[in-house]
């Protein structure tokens, strides 16, 4: 059994919270919820819309993986939490759906939340494995 490795990823946003990009164990990579923050200037204001926030949150967990060699190839599922969901749903898939293969995509789980940081309209986290 591997030990577990907590890891921070130079150039990944910087954290709304206290918690690790992500952690990884025996080949498994559990990435947090990234929020559409901008990874050069925390203090920006996040993009407008839902589409726009979606691309933001894909682009930066983009960013996570590739920052321990892996890419959304290796995602087995995710999570997406939105706060507007019967306004935002079809938008947010349109953008998300879009970073994937169609024969490809992970398990997936969408939950409707009255809030996110940083009044955030979405967040997604990943599983991955190596």
């Amino acid at each position: 059994m591997q030990e577990r490795q907590f890891l921070m990823v130079a150039g990944a946003p910087t954290p709304v919270a206290p918690f690790s990009h992500l952690v990884e164990i025996d080949d498994w990579v559990f990435v947090t919820g990234q929020m559409p923050t901008w990874p050069d200037d925390d203090g920006r204001a996040l993009p407008d819309g839902i589409a726009a926030q979606t691309a933001r949150v894909m682009d930066n967990l983009v960013i996570v993986l590739a920052g321990v060699g892996l890419d959304l190839s290796h995602v087995v599922q995710a999570r997406v939490y939105i706060t507007r969901f019967q306004e935002d749903y079809e938008a947010m898939n349109a953008v998300y759906s879009s970073y994937f293969p169609a024969d490809r995509r992970p398990a997936r789980t969408c939950i409707g939340v009255t809030g996110l940081a940083r009044d955030a309209l979405v967040e997604i986290d990943l599983i991955a494995k190596r």
